[in-house]
């Protein structure tokens, strides 16, 4: 038997056979993410049930230099969650790691393991009469471990902030094997280095997430929501300032979609249409809040909408009346990505730029699009309130589409360069993965990318974990 052949087996012990997974047909899942971008393979995909097992398999990958692949739901939008296509990797799926572990509600928190998915979490936080506001379109699937190991953003960010702002403490499984249990439940805790945010957001690079800490707050009683049809995205942002003038800190969301978001999603997505009385070059979907079950939200947010009217910031408008109306409102803008899925290709970017130049980068973005491929159409929407904008680009009618995603490497270079040169970031929410590894280099100073380095050496210095992301 050779060492390899070794390996798999005593990897196999560890988590029982039926958890380790070497059929093709069963591994599929794991090995290619839902855009069909990165398909990778595995020599094996384990399926651990607890931190120890995951313990007890980085000790084997780190004695035998096999690399290892972190991977919770598979909702990554950037291949950082999948292998690589030489079949020598594992990969470790967290989804069985799904317990709920303690709830604190009169203390604010809940400890989860890294297989619970965002919607149970927040579920299990509303049973306790509290809110957890992390909010993904993919919430239904992805894991806790994912949305913490990519410091996932989504659309209450401009509220309660990203996944790292919502983490009080963490578990994590060395490269070496070896545990760190942080997971404290403290609001205060100043003794040295934060840990904590180190392995937030490192993708699983320096090591793997298997239960979390979570900021528990209390639970709104009432919210309004309302869609708003826009002349410019310079009334955008003066709409943006009005609603945070007025509604301060219960302004919990702030959406903007393009028309061509909106046209495609009424036309590919089922029990979708646009309540407004005629199409806009612009829209933006308001969510307030408020502890007040009398109506506090409601009249507030119609007050921004009256007052916007009287200003010339919106021409038409609609606040739900239910709580149905409200959903199917959210519905428009949570199924934009999948809704350009039969327009063809379409090349992503997860960019934020200082809200004050959103309208600024929107026009400056349109003509070099235009200049690498004519007829291309800009597909924009995204988290308006925090500067996060998911400028995607489709395909042409009629173009062939490997013919057109041929263009992503050109296209990239010229929105980032543009991102860079108004003091933005080229990954907003989504991370760095695979997508982003040449990007980083670009943008990054060389003393960043040396200190980044140091770090992966010092915390996994065979780099064994999740090989060839991120750096």
């Amino acid at each position: 038997m050779d060492p390899a052949e070794g390996a798999l087996q005593r990897f196999a012990d560890v988590v029982g056979r039926q958890h380790a997974l070497t059929d093709p047909d069963q591994q599929l899942p794991y090995l290619r993410e839902w855009r069909d971008r990165y398909f990778g393979r595995a020599a094996m995909v384990l399926r651990p049930g607890s931190t120890l097992e995951v313990a007890r398999i980085m000790e084997i990958a780190s004695d035998t230099g096999i690399g290892v692949v972190p991977q919770g739901g598979n909702t990554g939008l950037v291949g950082g969650q999948i292998p690589s296509e030489a079949g020598t990797q594992v990969v470790i799926s967290l989804t069985r790691l799904n317990r709920v572990r303690t709830i604190d509600a009169v203390g604010g928190s809940m400890i989860v393991e890294a297989g619970v998915t965002l919607a149970k979490a927040q579920e299990v936080a509303e049973e306790a009469d509290r809110l957890f506001p992390l909010s993904l379109a993919s919430q239904e699937s992805c894991d806790i471990g994912g949305v913490l190991a990519t410091n996932a953003g989504g659309v209450n960010v401009l509220a309660y902030g990203n996944a790292r702002n919502l983490a009080l403490g963490l578990e994590v499984v060395l490269a070496d094997g070896q545990i760190w249990d942080g997971l404290r439940t403290l609001k205060k805790d100043n003794t040295g280095y934060d840990l904590r945010d180190l392995f937030i957001g490192s993708e699983g690079t320096l090591g793997i997430i298997t239960a979390a800490a979570l900021k528990l707050l209390p639970r709104p009683r009432e919210k309004a929501t309302a869609l708003v049809a826009i002349p410019d995205l310079d009334q955008a942002l003066k709409l943006f300032r009005l609603a945070e003038a007025r509604a301060h800190s219960g302004l919990t969301a702030f959406e903007l979609m393009s028309r061509l978001a909106i046209d495609l999603v009424v036309r590919h997505v089922a029990d979708t249409r646009l309540p407004l009385s005629k199409p806009s070059p612009w829209y933006a979907l308001l969510e307030v809040s408020s502890p007040d079950v009398e109506g506090a939200a409601s009249r507030t947010l119609e007050g921004v909408l009256t007052e916007a009217s009287e200003q010339g910031l919106i021409s038409d408008g609609v606040l739900a009346a239910s709580l149905a109306q409200a959903n199917s409102l959210w519905h428009l803008r949570e199924s934009a990505s999948e809704a350009q899925k039969p327009e063809g290709g379409s090349i992503k970017h997860d960019i934020s730029v200082p809200i004050a130049r959103i309208p600024d980068f929107v026009r400056r973005a349109e003509p070099l699009v235009e200049a690498i491929c004519p007829g291309a159409r800009p597909v924009v929407f995204g988290h308006f309130g925090d500067g996060n904008l998911h400028y995607n680009v489709s395909q042409p009618p009629g173009m062939d589409k490997a013919r057109y995603l041929s263009l992503w490497g050109r296209m990239s270079e010229a929105v980032h360069d543009l991102v860079s040169r108004m003091g933005g970031s080229i990954s907003a929410e989504h991370g760095i993965g695979q997508m982003k590894r040449g990007e980083l280099v670009r943008f990054k100073s060389d003393v960043e990318i040396d200190l980044m380095r140091r770090i992966k050496a010092t915390l996994d210095p065979k780099g064994i974990l999740n090989p060839g992301k991120v750096l």
